[in-house]
């Protein structure tokens, strides 16, 4: 497994470095197909003076499955056992939607696909508008119900991805009453 440490405003000391390695050395045998790890640690102005040591982790396996996680704290250790305490739990839920649809007899495409990144959108203030982030991904396909699961697995409110089925690119979202809506582009 690759690990990334990225550090925004803060210092990595040997001992900060040291303990985020121990931490997530042992994603490899919840995941072990996992090759890459990327640990973010940034100290931010906040208001709240427990909100400003972040740490986020991603996580990709062999498959291209992504995982993300994002935790908030006074202190930036208590940060990453958070934040490692949140990507165990969503490695355990996507091992558990794995296993139902082994159980079910449901084909395991994952196997066979890798799935996509989101793509993140953010945007300044209403009246200066401006793309501040442009992302590249790779997209593979995949169902409707695999990008369903790795939009919850993430925490996104939508997801692109290319529909193996009508080999197009498509868009996911969640709407507000909690369903899921299907964007189907169409060149115009």
């Amino acid at each position: 497994m690759e690990l990334s440490i990225n550090v925004h405003n803060l210092d990595l000391t040997p001992r900060l470095e040291q303990y985020v390695a121990k931490k997530t050395d042992r994603l490899d045998r919840y995941m072990p197909t996992l090759v890459e790890t990327t640990v973010d640690l940034t100290e931010q102005n906040a208001r709240n003076i427990m909100e400003r040591q972040v740490a986020q982790i991603t996580v990709r396996d062999k498959r291209g499955v992504i995982l993300r996680a994002e935790e908030r704290t006074g202190d930036i250790f208590a940060s990453i056992d958070a934040v490692i305490d949140k990507i165990h739990r969503q490695i355990s839920r996507y091992r558990g939607k794995q296993q139902k649809k082994r159980r079910r007899g449901q084909q395991d495409s994952v196997d066979d696909f890798a799935l996509a990144e989101p793509l993140p959108i953010e945007a300044i203030e209403e009246e200066d508008r401006s793309v501040v982030r442009h992302k590249r991904f790779s997209l593979r396909p995949m169902s409707v119900d695999e990008a369903a699961d790795q939009m919850d697995l993430l925490g996104h409110d939508f997801f692109v991805f290319f529909n193996g089925a009508d080999e197009e690119i498509n868009v996911l979202y969640r709407r507000r009453d909690g369903n899921y809506g299907l964007l189907l582009p169409d060149m115009g």
